[in-house]
């Protein structure tokens, strides 16, 4: 899609395109009304401040449209609202040992039942030992310091995906 494309599609399609990219339904709503975009940069910088000043709320209805890192069957399952442009983001999971996965399987359940969301990370590039990783390091914080680090991680995977819809046709 070109960037005339996002601009030109109806509020409905607009807000289908951006719910792709994040599941907020008060960022997908900042999003289409902040239409239209004069460029990718733009577009970009629009949905960074989009994000900023959003309620715990909206964070965490953002993550739930996110399935449990390693959980591919869940990214096809639970989660097909995102599916157009999340399909490759957890690749290299599949190729883990079952021992890593087992260990992120774990993790993500402290994690979950430690915070209350489930662990969110920018998989794209990661390995499931990387990630792995990652989860151990952060399971230590507080709740507070946990929403700041996934809101972070959120927003780039909505880049990440504003990228995608734009390459896409």
């Amino acid at each position: 899609m070109t960037l005339d494309d996002l601009n030109n599609q109806t509020p409905e399609q607009a807000a289908h395109t951006f719910m792709q990219c994040c599941t907020s339904t008060a960022w997908v709503e900042r999003m289409v009304s902040a239409r239209p975009f004069i460029s990718e940069q733009g577009l970009k910088r629009a949905a960074d401040s989009a994000w900023q000043g959003l309620q715990e709320y909206d964070f965490l209805e953002a993550f739930e449209g996110h399935p449990k890192i390693g959980d591919v069957s869940s990214l096809r399952a639970k989660y097909a609202n995102t599916k157009e442009l999340a399909g490759n983001e957890q690749g290299l999971v599949k190729q883990a040992n079952e021992s890593v996965l087992e260990t992120l399987a774990q993790g993500n359940t402290d994690y979950e039942e430690k915070f209350g969301f489930i662990f969110i990370v920018c998989a794209t590039g990661k390995s499931a030992k990387q990630m792995s990783d990652l989860l151990q390091a952060r399971l230590p914080n507080s709740k507070a310091q946990e929403l700041v680090n996934a809101a972070e991680e959120q927003r780039k995977i909505f880049q990440l995906r504003i990228d995608k819809a734009l390459a896409e046709g």
